[in-house]
């Protein structure tokens, strides 16, 4: 029997707002923001897109591009999907020799898989405690589990762990995941894909170095968020007259938006040419890189 696509808890529910007005004179609710369309003729198209917005890139090769595009299927159909197409399908390995992020893309369910854009990305980082192993599978991002945005404040080791103020992050909610300390037993984590401290942490991407979640570069998040490439379901729920601040009135919505994530491991025993090993951190001899997520 196929396994189902891991659909996280809903979020825990907030307390109504006490109204301020009597409801005789409450003002008529706002209309939901309706997005405007990136201009594109074809989902293709976001090749330019990506390679203009997005300032760390990776060139997959042929040959790994349609390997990813069957661990992809794969991966599909074991969650009792394997006919999504026409929807732009995050794919991530967490193979500690690549830690990469793919965008990847096909028109028909017969066709196949095609990348539209790759990136340098850090998955969890075993070996202390309250690091986990990034969890593999389908994960959906669904509003069920609300995105917010980073207040670009620092932590108590000086970094920025959701990256620089207004930055989204993706949350997919609560899962089980392996502890990458201790006895390694499998126990519930939080389950987030956002951006990471731009100076002290982003030079790091392409090696595993998070408590779990997926580290994206900010550029990436500017372009996923701006062209809502993942928010199939967020604008569902606008048209349907919900208000959903997260998203920006501004933003380019995408006609083939996705709405899942899918984690796998390429198999990978040494470090391919595509992708090459970060050069490390932009900091003094001696400090101390911290992880933060």
């Amino acid at each position: 029997m196929p396994a189902p696509v891991q659909t996280p808890a809903p979020s825990p529910a907030r307390p109504p707002v006490q109204p301020t007005a009597s409801a005789t004179h409450a003002p008529p609710p706002a209309p939901p923001i309706l997005p405007r369309y990136t201009p594109v003729p074809s989902a293709l198209d976001y090749r330019k897109l990506y390679a203009q917005t997005v300032d760390l890139t990776l060139s997959v090769p042929a040959a790994a591009q349609a390997h990813y595009g069957q661990l992809l299927q794969n991966a599909l159909s074991q969650a009792g999907l394997p006919d999504v197409a026409s929807e732009f399908v995050a794919v991530v390995d967490c193979n500690p020799f690549v830690q990469a992020f793919m965008l990847m893309w096909r028109q028909a369910s017969s066709d196949p898989w095609q990348v539209i854009g790759a990136s340098p990305i850090s998955t969890g980082m075993p070996g202390r405690y309250d690091h986990f192993i990034t969890p593999l599978g389908v994960f959906r991002h669904t509003p069920d589990n609300m995105d917010f945005r980073a207040e670009g404040t620092l932590n108590d080791n000086g970094i920025r762990g959701y990256g620089a103020r207004d930055q989204r992050i993706y949350d997919l909610g609560w899962t089980q995941a392996q502890r990458g300390w201790g006895h390694r037993a499998t126990s519930q984590m939080r389950l987030q894909m956002h951006a990471t401290d731009p100076e002290r942490l982003e030079s790091l991407l392409g090696m595993r170095h998070s408590k779990g979640c997926i580290r994206i570069p900010g550029t990436l998040n500017t372009f996923l968020d701006h062209y809502g490439i993942l928010d199939a379901d967020y604008e569902t729920r606008i048209r349907e007259g919900h208000l959903l601040w997260v998203l920006k009135p501004d933003r380019e919505a995408s006609r083939w938006a996705g709405r899942y994530i899918v984690i796998v491991d390429g198999g990978a025993t040494q470090r391919p040419t595509w992708s090459p090993a970060p050069r490390g951190p932009k900091v003094k001899h001696g400090a101390r890189i911290d992880t933060a997520d």
